[in-house]
């Protein structure tokens, strides 16, 4: 009986410990220290949330950076991959049909970068690689009807987007699509 009661006396201690005093402990570390990533990382256009700096969204229209595919269609509420192996048929099958769709806007001259033919495990990766983003300049360019000496001016906003890998080692070079697309807004309205 001591035992029971020494086990039932070790499991209350440990879940106030565990299940309330160590969140509440972190949470509230988290939101003095790091309070915009522990809110989620919310973009802000003139007061009004239009996203979240981790999860990607959708972008269809030919004036934007297009994001990486989604296998879940960026709802972040089944998160994940389509789990298909390098050697299945049906990713083959979707692989053809993206590099069919990109190859028809930007013809077949110009390699595709693998981000924009194959989706994040996630499926909700907001970043790109800086040669996708640069991959995509001309139609946008074309797109907004502005001329080719702006093609320098978005090279350079790709350029300052690009985002190192963390602390040098972890991760490649990337590019977030929704901060990418706001500051493409911001710079083409000054080049109109």
């Amino acid at each position: 009986m001591k035992t029971i009661v020494t086990a039932a006396k070790l499991m209350l201690v440990m879940t106030l410990i565990t299940g309330l005093a160590y969140p509440l402990l972190i949470s509230v570390v988290a939101k003095i220290f790091f309070a915009n990533k522990a809110m989620g990382s919310p973009i802000l256009k003139n007061g009004v949330f239009i996203g979240s700096a981790l999860i990607g969204q959708n972008f269809t229209g030919q004036r934007y950076f297009w994001p990486r595919p989604s296998v879940i269609d960026y709802n972040p509420l089944p998160s994940g991959g389509s789990n298909l192996g390098p050697t299945s048929a049906a990713l083959k099958d979707i692989i053809a049909e993206r590099r069919a769709l990109l190859q028809a806007v930007y013809g077949k001259e110009k390699e595709i970068p693998n981000d924009l033919l194959f989706a994040s495990a996630s499926g909700l990766d907001p970043h790109i690689s800086p040669e996708a983003a640069r991959y995509q300049v001309d139609r946008i360019i074309k797109a907004r009807d502005l001329d080719q000496l702006t093609k320098t001016s978005f090279l350079n906003l790709i350029d300052k987007y690009t985002e190192s890998p963390i602390l040098g080692l972890l991760g490649e070079p990337r590019v977030n699509v929704l901060k990418l697309n706001l500051a493409l807004d911001s710079l083409a309205g000054v080049l109109k």
